[in-house]
């Protein structure tokens, strides 16, 4: 698959292109893109194919169904199964394709790209331990504006989040707080004394602190 003849993102037919060097980044716009189109697709990468099974009238159980006497609504179920494949084939180049061709189900194809990728679980284990090392240390220098603060900080964040790990949104309100400098101090103070510090959310807080620090440039 050529990258520079794949449009993606100009409908709802293209899922975003395979990034290598950005999987984290992939990973999470993969998965939106694939829930927005179809949540099935996406409980079939996550689980596995639908199995051609129906309940018997008599018996109550489930049975597996040959072809020739599925119902047109089992047929179009399975026909999910094929989706989901083909919606990770549209989003990988001809070299990760080469990868994973042997693989039977998307589950199998999402688990390979994980492995690969992502790493297996020591691996995302070690990564964890670093990001939560970086959250834990992180802070706000004095020049440092909001901005690039929280950009640094939402950068670990999402990427703990896209390894399945991450605090609360209390914990990344009261850390970004105490990451602040302390030429904040008198404003930090007045948010943790506030009655609305156990509901504020982090953009709250953010969108407040850059208007604090509006009026501390002026004041300087």
């Amino acid at each position: 698959m050529d990258s520079d003849k794949y449009l993606e993102g100009q409908s709802m037919q293209r899922p975003p292109l395979f990034e290598s060097d950005h999987f984290i980044y992939w990973k999470n716009r993969f998965e939106t893109y694939v829930k927005a189109k179809d949540l099935d697709l996406w409980h079939i990468i996550l689980n596995g194919d639908f199995p051609p099974v129906a309940k018997n009238e008599v018996t109550q159980i489930l049975e597996v169904v040959p072809f020739e006497e599925q119902s047109d609504d089992l047929k179009k179920k399975l026909a999910k199964n094929n989706e989901a494949k083909m919606v990770l084939y549209n989003a990988l180049p001809k070299k990760e394709y080469e990868r994973i061709f042997m693989c039977k189900t998307a589950k199998d194809i999402w688990q390979s790209l994980l492995i690969t990728h992502q790493g297996n679980s020591q691996v995302k284990d070690n990564k964890i331990d670093l990001l939560v090392q970086q959250y834990e240390q992180f802070t706000i220098l004095e020049e440092e504006s909001i901005d690039s603060g929280f950009a640094r900080f939402n950068t670990i964040i999402t990427s703990l989040k896209a390894l399945d790990e991450g605090f609360s949104s209390k914990n990344y309100v009261r850390k970004f707080l105490r990451a602040l400098h302390p030429k904040w101090r008198a404003k930090v103070t007045a948010i943790e004394e506030s009655k609305y510090l156990s509901s504020l959310a982090l953009d709250e807080l953010i969108g407040n602190l850059k208007v604090h620090e509006v009026v501390m440039e002026k004041d300087f």
